[in-house]
């Protein structure tokens, strides 16, 4: 065990966390709602310090980040737990699970910096489950990652307190951040949180004030949050208050977990919340497991033409040359080199 971050004594011997918005009060020997974060003896411990569950070589496209690195290795990494209880999580095995997970390898911060560049790649991706919960160590590991050369990448529901992300935000180059739904109800019912303002809140403070690459994810479910005038609602946000640059990733759901009985998203759906956010004038627009669609490749927004061409998460041409389109000479918001190929991950 190591002490937490981010907590205070109460009375009682209760401690109340203060890492993320659900702001657990906490009795002795219990547990918050992550499940990883313990009040022993009065003061809180989290249990999953440089405990992995998961590792793998991924193209940074797989996180979604299309704007940044693209073509790069992103060493990725999870541990368990997460703050959010999403009734379709796709990762559930890990998310809600505790210490007792059967597949739990201990790792040091230098030891996976060290792992990550002999395996040749540019940046480590904190995934699979939620990296706010597993907060000590990535920022332990990103400062050593930092100071070795590589990005630090975060793949998040962006639910943590302000105070918390503007320590660690310093040490992160690029952020997805996974946007549930427009609602607070969607977030109350389906990922059983207060709701989502944190997640928006968290998203705004990355791009405008500390210039993280950020780049967005809206699953569209079946029923919960598919309705045009929630997704437009969504997107009035993007624009107004991260830019029309920033990407936006539109995923298709398929049954998982507890949401079984709710049917894949119909491909049609994916395509109309594709062509809103067109017609509102966001540039850059992907959509997710549809593999092969013509929306997961990048247009130059001044001539039209495709600049990067993917299948799946492999880059099959670039038509990115110094930032800008190859056609026209329009500049393209990307960060780093584009790398065709890589069969790598495979």
């Amino acid at each position: 065990m190591r002490e937490a971050s981010f907590w205070e004594p109460l009375d009682s011997g209760r401690v109340r966390c203060n890492l993320c918005p659900v702001r657990c009060i906490i009795n002795e020997g219990r547990r918050g709602s992550c499940r990883v974060r313990v009040n022993v003896g009065g003061r809180l411990y989290t249990l999953n310090y440089g405990k992995v569950t998961s590792m793998a070589l991924d193209p940074v496209e797989k996180k979604p980040l299309f704007h940044f690195w693209p073509g790069s290795c992103a060493f990725s990494v999870g541990t368990f737990g997460c703050n959010m209880h999403c009734r379709h999580c796709q990762n559930w095995e890990i998310s809600q699970a505790d210490e007792s997970f059967p597949y739990v390898y201990d790792v040091t911060p230098e030891e996976l910096v060290e792992t990550a560049k002999r395996k040749g790649c540019e940046l480590i991706a904190y995934t699979y489950n939620e990296p706010v919960i597993w907060y000590e160590f990535v920022k332990d590991t990103a400062e050593i990652a930092r100071k070795a050369g590589l990005k630090n990448v975060l793949v998040t529901n962006g639910y943590i307190n302000e105070e918390p992300f503007r320590e660690l935000a310093p040490l992160i180059d690029a952020m997805n951040i996974d946007i549930k739904a427009w609602s607070d109800d969607f977030y109350r019912r389906i990922a059983r949180v207060p709701g989502g303002e944190a997640s928006r809140r968290t998203a705004v403070l990355a791009k405008r004030e500390f210039g993280i690459h950020v780049e967005l994810t809206y699953l569209i479910i079946p029923t919960l949050n598919d309705d045009p005038e929630e997704i437009k609602r969504f997107l009035r946000w993007v624009i107004d208050e991260l830019g029309r640059d920033t990407p936006v990733h539109f995923s298709r759901f398929f049954p998982h977990y507890e949401l079984i009985h709710l049917p894949p998203t119909p491909i049609n759906t994916v395509e109309a919340a594709y062509r809103m956010a067109k017609e509102m004038g966001l540039p850059y627009v992907y959509v997710g497991n549809i593999p092969g669609h013509e929306g997961e490749n990048t247009y130059c927004p001044r001539c039209g033409k495709p600049v990067i061409v993917r299948r799946g998460f492999e880059i099959i041409e670039s038509h990115v040359k110094d930032g800008k389109c190859a056609h026209c000479g329009e500049e393209i918001p990307i960060v780093g080199e584009v790398k065709r190929g890589g069969r790598w991950w495979f």
